[in-house]
């Protein structure tokens, strides 16, 4: 593949910026975006100001507010966020038809690899983007170009919440080594354990690992560790309208049936393969669906947004079991089971527990979750199961 220049644009605390749009008194002040009436509400979205007092997303609104005591907390406005995507896009899309929009919260990469007699020099375009953005719409998005979207979603994480940074092939190197490995899109918290067994913390301590250690740590996903260490990404950029990816898994039952451990341990079964699946791509699931076929031949599915994006078996379990329970609401046999994951993105930047036990705990689970994966990875899926797995029939 030849050389190419990625655009990445990032609008920091996107939720936040929307709001502040609608609202300009909440310029300047700690903003906290959390469903407040519901039960065991998390932060959706915060502003940097409160980001600097200690909240984070995902982060249980009470403990935010706790941290953050004298924060202004607005209920999501989802379609509020999607309308601001749109406009963002479409500023955008003058520039070229190769855009890919991984969410709705103010992430977009644009390939301009040949465009500059177009337009001018990849750098020369992010200037005009961000201004027509800030002239157009309000935003003042951070802007990276690199080589790949690897090293463009890298760069901005360096400049966050504000900035902009260009990224030359022979600066890899530079760039890379002396970061935490916490920045690395692709790394997962898990990967990251794995190395800090050894005393690994930065992205140029992993890289004097050989491939041959590397594939006593990670398995048959050694290849691909062993690239995005070294900033390697040719990932196409998707052009607009592209069909997102997702995984889907199904289990058809030989008999209907309405036994709930039966039909939990299912459940489990295709949550670890949708698990696995997303762990072989690096990604993580940002929406999961649960779907059930009555044998009255009534199909009802549920989903739900998972914040943060995951692909831990044992977190996608608890939000699928959650969604099982409100789809199956009928007394009538189960036929048919589906799992679904989707709006797949880099997983997020891995944060660890502030308090020891719960650490441990995360730990624990993340240290099966691998050992599982080298066991299947080397003698095929089967070889290992959960034992609320064992009592499912046979498809």
């Amino acid at each position: 593949m030849g050389a190419r220049d990625i655009l990445h644009l990032n609008v920091a605390d996107f939720a936040v910026e929307v709001e502040r749009l609608v609202d300009t008194r909440l310029r300047g002040r700690p903003v906290i975006v959390a469903p407040e009436g519901a039960t065991r509400a998390a932060v959706f979205d915060h502003s940097e100001e409160a980001f600097k007092d200690g909240v984070r997303k995902g982060m249980p609104l009470q403990r935010a507010l706790r941290r953050c005591h004298d924060a202004v907390v607005l209920p999501p406005h989802v379609d509020r966020y999607e309308r601001a995507m749109k406009q963002m896009l479409k500023k955008t899309l003058p520039y070229s038809p190769l855009i890919e929009q991984t969410d709705t919260q103010g992430h977009l990469f644009v390939d301009l690899s040949g465009t500059s007699r177009l337009h001018g020099e990849a750098q020369d375009i992010g200037c005009k983007i961000r201004q027509t953005l800030k002239d157009d719409i309000g935003f003042e998005p951070i802007w990276t170009v690199a080589p790949n979207k690897l090293l463009a979603k890298v760069a901005s994480r360096l400049v966050k919440p504000t900035g902009e940074r260009i990224v030359s092939d022979g600066e890899v190197k530079n760039l890379l080594h002396p970061l935490p490995l916490y920045l690395i899109p692709g790394l997962e918290r898990r990967d990251i354990i794995r190395f800090r067994e050894l005393n690994i913390y930065r992205v140029g301590e992993a890289t004097n690992l050989e491939p041959e250690q590397l594939e006593v740590l990670f398995g048959k996903r050694h290849h691909h560790v062993h690239s995005i260490l070294r900033g390697l990404d040719d990932s196409p950029v998707l052009p607009v309208g592209n069909k997102s990816p997702q995984i889907v898994m199904d289990h058809p039952f030989g008999n209907d049936t309405n036994d709930v451990h039966i039909i939990e341990g299912v459940l489990y079964s295709l949550v670890e393969r949708v698990g696995s699946e997303l762990r072989k791509r690096q990604l993580a699931a940002k929406r999961l669906m649960v779907g059930l076929d009555y044998s009255d031949g009534k199909r009802i599915f549920r989903h739900l947004v998972i914040r943060p994006a995951t692909a831990d078996d044992f977190n996608l379990f608890d939000i699928a079991r959650e969604l099982l329970q409100k789809a199956w609401m009928r007394r009538i046999r189960i036929r048919h089971l589906r799992v679904k994951v989707d709006r797949l993105a880099y997983p997020p930047v891995p944060q660890l527990d502030l308090f020891e036990d719960k650490q441990q705990l995360a730990d624990d689970k993340t240290n099966l979750i691998v050992a599982m994966d080298t066991i299947r990875n080397r003698f095929g899926f089967s070889a290992v199961n959960m034992g609320r797995t064992l009592s499912r029939p046979p498809s």
